[in-house]
């Protein structure tokens, strides 16, 4: 079992695709308490496998795998051959992606919910998975159904707002936000690097709805995002603005954040973090 202080207060969010065991050691060495795999990895997990086989002590949790890309039978075989190889250090994160790349995507909390149904069935129990969660309704059923919920690509008014739909539906819930980090010497050119990466998401209506929820105008997306929402979901340049926004979500009723380092040396840059928030010492 996992519980929610076994994720530690802070946690690395990095794709699956872009992650290796060299990566996960280099989190692990630098005290991280959780890797998040992103990017909907493959159902048969193999990446958490490699990721678990090379560390010692992390959590490794997906963030997330997409129910309508693999069936919860065969990811349920993935997790209990994952549990019984590396006992209490996996969590499988599910959620529901996005109606704009998954044109099949209907009714997706009654789709989370039977997959859930599955899960149980198949001996993944609530202590051993999470939710994506944006929404009041998925954030009830991530308290209500697993440890809690992971929500990515929000601002602290969200995580203010998501602790009390969590607590009405079962207090001690985890609340996991992701916040994306960019460390260099230059602000305009963090932004930039920020702002291709936001691209994509910026066009999900899903992120972007939950955003203008919590206190976004629509103006603020024009041009790739204005420098203020930038800085609100990619805290920049310095490892102490990242500190900031980190500690901004935990002020706000987050359990834990997980960084996710933006540019072209993010285990650089997590060292920075990890020395600003004094975990290497």
């Amino acid at each position: 079992m996992v519980s929610t202080a076994g994720f530690g207060t802070y946690g690395v969010w990095r794709g699956a695709a872009a992650l290796d065991a060299d990566f996960a050691r280099g989190v692990e060495r630098l005290g991280f308490g959780t890797l998040w795999v992103g990017g909907s990895p493959g159902g048969d997990l193999g990446i958490v496998e490699e990721l678990l086989d090379a560390t010692e002590r992390i959590v490794v949790a997906t963030g997330i795998v997409n129910i309508w890309k693999d069936d919860a039978r065969s990811i349920a075989r993935s997790a209990r051959r994952i549990e019984e190889r590396h006992p209490g250090r996996f969590v499988l994160g599910i959620g529901s992606g996005h109606r704009e790349a998954t044109p099949h995507r209907v009714r997706p909390l009654a789709a989370l919910t039977a997959y859930l149904d599955v899960l149980d069935a198949e001996g993944v129990g609530r202590d051993r998975r999470l939710l994506a969660a944006l929404g009041d309704r998925t954030l009830t059923l991530a308290a209500e159904r697993s440890l809690g919920a992971h929500p990515y690509l929000t601002v602290p008014a969200h995580t203010r707002h998501a602790r009390g739909v969590l607590d009405a539906a079962r207090p001690g819930a985890l609340l996991a936000p992701e916040l994306k980090v960019v460390i260099s010497d230059d602000r305009e050119q963090a932004r930039a690097v920020a702002r291709r990466y936001l691209r994509r998401y910026f066009s999900l209506e899903n992120y972007v709805g939950a955003l203008r929820r919590f206190g976004v105008g629509e103006a603020a997306f024009a041009d790739g995002g204005s420098d203020e929402l930038i800085d609100l979901v990619a805290a920049n340049p310095t490892a102490g603005a990242a500190v900031a926004g980190l500690r901004a979500h935990l002020d706000a009723g987050a359990d834990h954040v997980a960084a996710q380092a933006l540019g072209d040396d993010p285990l650089g840059a997590l060292e920075q973090l990890a020395e600003a928030l004094t975990l290497t010492r």
